[in-house]
């Protein structure tokens, strides 16, 4: 007989008595499941597991194993002393998900954008879409429907019968997509889920970890799409400052959020960063949005040092909305009447558009120089860290502020036209696609799977001699490089 923590949590007895009834059973071991919710810094912190550690002084003799899929490396640690585990062997599986495509592009219209992202990879696939908020959730699903989408909702506030229908039908019925809070998924074993899309940013990456881990259990092809911008790091951060939790709690809640903002805004491949939260290193994994579309990142110190002063000469006491104003010299009764027109900055940052300055101001604060002071309405302040940037010792590189999405499955014949090369690297890139529609034929697979037409033009312009140089190309990770690495190398070699 086994006990678990969900038993623990949910018998009907109180915890002493469900320990003289667990006292008068045979007792083969002690699972307890989702061990990460006994640590106060985990992402899922449940008070009632801290009771669990009566368990190794009340049955010394039984075993006991801790399980979990999303503990970082300090919450497997408190997992550990929490629960008396100190003279047991941790098991470390690897994290990586390699069936599992990460996209997260720049939140314009987060709803078109994800119509146009079910469109074009997943029409009429089983799916599930995150929203922070039980009225967001009614309110997507209902228009996914009205858009001819088979969507349904699920959240805590519907009634039971109600929800349990959505969930059985989800379970049962191809092409359902659910739109859910984070409440649903726990306990759903359903393995053909082929994609998780978050229209709101999770609080952690082990919560965005635990919810895209929800895709693709079945092995095959599965995508975890999300739509990001500065309101969803306005809204998480104000979630933890209003908070009633100490101001130990909230600095771990800030550090966890900015190493989520850190694998939104990477540029490098973000299957790396996801890993490495976790302890675990590995290379380019090739199938992120970041390595099959590398995103050019640019030099955005002058724009950094132009946004920082807007901040700070309009007094700190107004949103990104009122500043960005300012710098594309919008005129406006408001503006008159504060005197930001005659601001040194009024009208200095018109290089850029508004969606370019929306970009820019957030990046600053998921970079940590600038932060929403909510007790202001959302007022943008400066941080120490801002201070080497304004006097011009440190150099600011961003994201450009582009909506980025997957292309339309059979896309690729229009990606390819807008490749430009020099005639031999044109020559030498015709001949890598010939080989590529080779094999997509004798595997009966689309070519797009086999490589991306920017890998190809990255392969014809390099032209690698040897299976290390042809590493370092962005889309070739460890498994591509093992099955195609000596056909594209000789294609290389063959064209010299």
């Amino acid at each position: 007989m086994s006990s678990t923590c969900s038993t623990w949590r949910r018998s009907a007895c109180s915890p002493p008595r469900c320990l003289d009834l667990l006292g008068r059973a045979r007792l083969a071991l002690f699972a307890i499941d989702e061990a990460h919710c006994v640590s106060q810094w985990g992402h899922d912190f449940r008070p009632e597991y801290l009771a669990l550690a009566v368990l190794a002084e009340r049955f010394p003799g039984i075993p006991r194993i801790a399980l979990t899929a999303t503990a970082d490396p300090y919450t497997r640690r408190e997992i550990v002393d929490r629960l008396a585990l100190r003279d047991a062997r941790t098991f470390v599986s690897s994290f990586d998900r390699p069936n599992i495509r990460y996209t997260i592009v720049d939140k314009s219209d987060a709803r078109a954008q994800l119509l146009g992202f079910l469109r074009d990879a997943h029409p009429d696939r089983a799916g599930i879409v995150y929203c922070l908020s039980r009225r967001k959730v009614d309110e997507t699903a209902a228009w996914l429907a009205a858009q001819g989408v088979d969507a349904l909702p699920y959240h805590a506030g519907m009634d039971a019968a109600t929800r349990a229908e959505h969930q059985d039908r989800f379970q049962r019925e191809d092409g359902i997509v659910i739109v859910a809070t984070i409440a649903f998924g726990m306990g759903i074993d359903k393995p053909d889920v082929r994609f998780v899309a978050h229209l709101d940013l999770p609080k952690s990456i082990e919560g965005y970890y635990q919810e895209t881990g929800r895709a693709g259990r079945d092995g095959l092809p599965a995508d975890a799409w999300m739509a990001y911008g500065l309101a969803d790091v306005v809204q998480q951060r104000r979630l933890i400052e209003l908070s009633e939790a100490s101001e130990n709690h909230k600095r771990v809640s800030a550090a966890k959020l900015d190493a989520l903002l850190g694998l939104c805004e990477t540029a490098g491949c973000r299957r790396v960063r996801l890993l490495a939260y976790f302890g675990e290193a590995s290379g380019p994994c090739g199938n992120c949005d970041n390595c099959l579309d590398p995103p050019h990142t640019w030099d955005a110190t002058v724009a950094a040092q132009k946004a920082l002063s807007a901040i700070y000469r309009t007094g700190q006491r107004f949103g990104a909305v009122h500043v960005i104003d300012v710098l594309l010299g919008k005129p406006g009764e408001r503006t008159h009447r504060l005197g930001h027109d005659r601001l040194p900055v009024f009208g200095a940052g018109q290089e850029l558009d508004e969606v370019a300055w929306r970009g820019v101001f957030r990046q600053l604060v998921a970079l940590g120089y600038a932060r929403v002071d909510h007790a202001a309405h959302g007022a943008l302040r400066l941080t120490e860290a801002s201070r080497p940037v304004l006097r011009g010792e440190m150099r600011v590189e961003m994201r450009p502020a582009v909506t980025r999405t997957r292309p339309a499955r059979g896309g690729a014949r229009a990606a390819a036209a807008t490749v430009e090369l020099p005639p031999p690297d044109a020559a030498l890139f015709a001949r890598l696609k010939a080989w590529r529609l080779a094999e997509s034929r004798a595997q009966g697979v689309p070519a797009y799977v086999i490589l991306h037409d920017a890998t190809l033009a990255q392969i014809a312009r390099r032209r690698p001699g040897d299976l290390a140089s042809l590493a370092a190309i962005a889309g070739i990770g460890a498994k591509k490089l093992e099955r195609y690495g000596a056909a594209l190398v000789g294609a290389v070699a063959d064209s010299d």
